[in-house]
């Protein structure tokens, strides 16, 4: 799936012109739907050939960016519910988290603001209370993004360059500052 956030990297000059735009589906605007009419570069497909990890993991350096509603400082994420209810579905997340982390050089990313503000709730909480949607991916990223404190990678496994992970209690340095003091942040 892709919105109009491609439509702002072409513009931009970001995407390689010597590859396709492969996607099962997109949501946006008129504008985007028109860059998309006849479009040679970009390619329709089934979401068993999109979403398929063996296919995903065959391209070098895939980098998979996923959001979420909620992460835990275990860097478990929940993609699919709200106080117990089914939200959304969380798609083909686990598909592309699994298909960037067996990629050569790949990487997956669970992005998500810090703060939920209708909600006026932090999105990094202690620990999930609900099924966690995905556990296996490479860093969290919030808004939160200064050195060493908006992007935190999960703990306890080696990085590609065989430095240690960060441990969990660093996982709440990508939460808002107001919200690191609840007594369910402090490290353990």
């Amino acid at each position: 799936m892709f919105s109009d956030g491609v439509l702002a990297l072409d513009k931009a000059g970001a995407l390689d012109l010597g590859h396709p735009v492969i996607a099962s589906f997109a949501f946006g605007s008129a504008e985007l739907y028109g860059w998309m009419d006849r479009n040679p570069r970009v390619r329709m497909l089934r979401t068993e050939a999109t979403n398929d990890p063996a296919q995903i993991e065959r391209r070098p350096h895939m980098v998979s960016v996923n959001s979420a509603l909620q992460v835990d400082l275990f860097a478990e994420a929940n993609a699919s519910r709200v106080q117990g209810k089914i939200y959304s579905g969380f798609g083909g997340q686990t598909d592309f988290v699994v298909g960037a982390l067996h990629s050569p050089g790949g990487l997956a990313v669970i992005a998500l603001p810090s703060w939920h503000p209708k909600a006026d709730v932090s999105t990094v909480v202690p620990r999930l209370t609900g099924p966690v949607t995905s556990f296996q991916h490479s860093f969290i990223v919030s808004e939160q993004a200064r050195p060493r404190s908006g992007v935190t990678m999960p703990p306890g496994r080696p990085s590609r360059s065989s430095r240690r992970w960060r441990t969990r209690g660093s996982a709440a340095s990508f939460a808002r500052p107001g919200a690191r003091s609840a007594s369910g942040f402090r490290a353990g």
